[in-house]
């Protein structure tokens, strides 16, 4: 994003229609619009296409989406998606984001320290098992009936390590669908790029086109210590693309709010958003501090200080799309204009009339509790791996003899495994860092909750957050993987036993954060479900099921076409190339090409394609998608969004929103003349 104030005019004049236009849509591969795509396009894909590209799609837990490119477990997704992994290999001495990894040999591979790939194998539909576990249940009972069905579920379906089973809720609770993945937790890193060339532009550049970056990566699935051998993967394509060209995106946006209602989307615009682009602006200022003390100090904190720099550049877009542009006013329409079809309809009036006015008063006791919630349950995991661990481990000590129903969501049969591999993650803490951090969110919670407030007392007593953080980090030996191994293995009785300093802090935290947790899921979060699936079945019955959920961080595939845009009374074309980025370095940051690419200059072909843009439908959780094209074969990876699309949360504009991707021709350029993975290379070579 080039800066807040352009995003604000292009968003504003951008109209957001509420039926499905153009390529619109992110679809479960079981209901797939076939006839709608033949429609526009003359072709769509059959059964076994969509199985293909099915299989060929990963999920990476950890937020990102990628794709199997070869026979051999090779797994292509986003430089910035396997920021983790590469942050938790390094030390002083090796810098891989900044300065790239490759493996020459398959010897060389690491192993990331927590990443876990997911393959959808199975969807099931178990509407009919949840709805019989909730029938005539209130809010409250409902959430608990509708936790343990889903628990049953899954721990029916999940028998194994190597399986992870999820009860999906689609549609806002009018469908619940049971994804069967395959688990893989044994991944390594093969080949990342410098970081300059991965995010060339910065900032500025940021949700933009057009784009010339190689936000590129790949990381191998090993299985019982093996390349996973696996017939489902995506071939690269042989040319670049072009303008018309079919393109589908095959991954997993996280979360949209497209069906909300207009309450809903009010308490994101006036009470969410505003505060979270407070919380995150004055936490980027503490980070960008740290990182002026030393080399050491800028290191270990880049990688958070990238995600929240990109984090705050999402809640602009989304929050300029609620507040400028007809969003708001097309919404209300829309939402009015439906309830009175449905006040219409004796039965359906009867069954669901009072849907909208439950959602808004469960937003409204959400509004009364949002920022405790923020500040206790929230932003400790979120954004202190040290404390993070205090509490999992807590909390595993505390729910692991309960029934499986009965757990906190994280802690189930199906999930606990993801983060089981978190607290024994190898990757470095860094006491400075931690200290630092920790004292910001203490100051936060002491300025937001208040001085006087008896949960800020309990933690805070009369010392000072810099004093506390201090205790906190020093007085703990949890940075020690090994010893939180110890923990976890030993089970409640060993962590029950375990004392220091942050061990007793996270004691006493966990029940103010279960507190307000308990509020949220029991009285906003079960009436919200409950609710918004009355409204999603009245939706069914009159428009049947012709529209696509909104996202959920499960596998989607969206369609559309390279394509490039007007903007600002110009054309964009929808197609980069080498050369253009050799013309757009300057030679300082963020503009600065890495010295690798500057001693290539001549060996590179300059008109090979390097970025392009499509209409196809993504949101965040899409990064490390494949784009696939007609033939099933892999044409691009996708990277970001243009500003446009930064509304896209809560709806889609197919004359401007734009998917930015990599194409994977340029990979093969950059593999072979810039970075000489000749290993690699061949690997994927057509």
């Amino acid at each position: 994003m080039r800066n807040t104030s352009r995003a604000a005019l292009l968003l504003a004049g951008v109209s957001f229609a509420l039926c499905a236009l153009a390529d619109e849509g992110m679809w479960t591969y079981d209901n797939f619009p076939t006839a709608k795509m033949r429609a526009k396009y003359g072709w769509a894909p059959d059964a076994a296409w969509l199985k293909h590209a099915r299989l060929a799609s990963i999920r990476l837990a950890q937020g990102c989406s990628a794709s199997l490119v070869s026979p051999d477990g090779l797994v292509m997704t986003n430089h910035h998606c396997a920021r983790g992994c590469l942050s938790g290999l390094e030390d002083a001495k090796h810098d891989y984001i900044a300065k790239g990894f490759y493996a020459a040999t398959a010897a060389e591979e690491k192993r990331c320290p927590a990443l876990e790939a997911n393959q959808l194998v199975d969807i099931t539909d178990v509407t009919a098992q949840v709805e019989a576990a909730t029938a005539g249940k209130s809010e409250r009972a409902f959430h608990e009936a509708e936790r343990a069905a889903k628990a049953k579920i899954e721990s029916a379906c999940g028998t194994t390590a190597d399986v992870r089973c999820q009860v999906v809720t689609l549609y806002q609770g009018g469908v619940y669908d049971l994804y069967k993945y395959r688990r893989y937790q044994d991944i390594r890193v093969v080949f990342a790029p410098e970081e300059s060339i991965a995010f060339f532009g910065g900032d500025p550049d940021n949700f933009t086109f057009p784009r010339y970056d190689l936000d590129t990566a790949f990381v191998r699935i090993y299985d019982h210590d093996k390349p996973l051998h696996t017939d489902s993967y995506l071939k690269f394509a042989t040319r670049g693309v072009k303008a018309g060209d079919i393109a589908f995106t095959s991954g997993n946006p996280g979360a949209t709010e497209r069906a909300d209602t207009v309450a809903q989307l009010q308490y994101q615009r006036d009470v969410t958003q505003p505060f979270i682009l407070n919380l995150y602006s004055e936490l980027r200022g503490v980070l960008n501090e740290f990182a002026t003390k030393g080399p050491e100090e800028a290191r270990t904190s880049n990688t958070l200080r990238f995600s929240i720099e990109n984090s705050l550049k999402l809640y602009k877009g989304r929050q300029s799309a609620l507040v400028l542009g007809s969003l708001m006013a097309d919404k209300a329409r829309a939402e009015g204009d439906f309830r009175k079809r449905v006040a219409a309809d004796p039965k359906l009036a009867a069954a669901d009339g009072g849907a909208w006015a439950a959602v808004a008063a469960a937003v409204a006791h959400a509004q009364d509790i949002f920022v405790r919630s923020v500040l206790l349950e929230r932003f400790p995991s979120r954004f202190s791996p040290l404390l993070g661990h205090a509490l999992a481990l807590n909390r595993y000590a505390a729910e692991v003899g309960k029934p499986d129903g009965q757990r906190l969501e994280e802690y189930s049969d199906a999930n606990f495994p993801a983060l089981k591999q978190e607290i024994e993650s190898p990757a470095p803490i860094h006491a400075k860092l931690e200290k630092t951090v920790l004292a910001w969110w203490l100051t936060k919670l002491r300025e937001d909750l208040g001085t006087s407030d008896a949960d800020v007392r309990k933690l805070m007593g009369n010392g000072s957050p810099e004093d506390i953080a201090a205790a906190l980090v020093g007085g703990t030996k949890l940075a020690d993987p090994k010893l939180r191994t110890r923990l976890l293995t030993g089970g409640a009785k060993a962590i029950d036993a375990y004392h220091d300093p942050l061990m007793d802090f996270a004691r006493a935290l966990d029940p103010l954060a279960r507190a307000v947790r308990t509020d949220y899921e029991d009285n906003v979060k079960a009436a919200i479900t409950k609710n918004a699936g009355l409204i999603a079945k009245a939706r069914f019955a009159l428009e049947g099921r012709s529209a696509y959920p909104d996202a959920t961080f499960t596998l989607r595939l969206s369609y559309g076409a390279v394509a490039g845009y007007q903007e600002n009374g110009h054309s964009v074309a929808p197609v980069t190339n080498f050369a253009g980025a050799y013309a757009h370095a300057t030679g300082h940051d963020p503009f600065k090409l890495p010295q690798s690419w500057l001693l290539a200059e001549k060996a590179v072909n300059a008109e090979a394609n390097l970025d392009f843009a499509s209409t196809t439908d993504i949101i965040g959780g899409n990064s490390g998608s494949p784009v696939i094209g007609r033939d099933g074969q892999a044409i691009g990876l996708i990277f970001d969004g243009n500003i446009q699309s930064l509304g896209g949360d809560f709806g889609y504009d197919g004359s401007v929103n734009r998917a930015v991707a990599v194409d994977v021709t340029g990979i093969l350029e950059a593999l072979k003349n810039i970075y000489h993975a000749n290993r690699l290379a061949k690997e994927l070579a057509p």
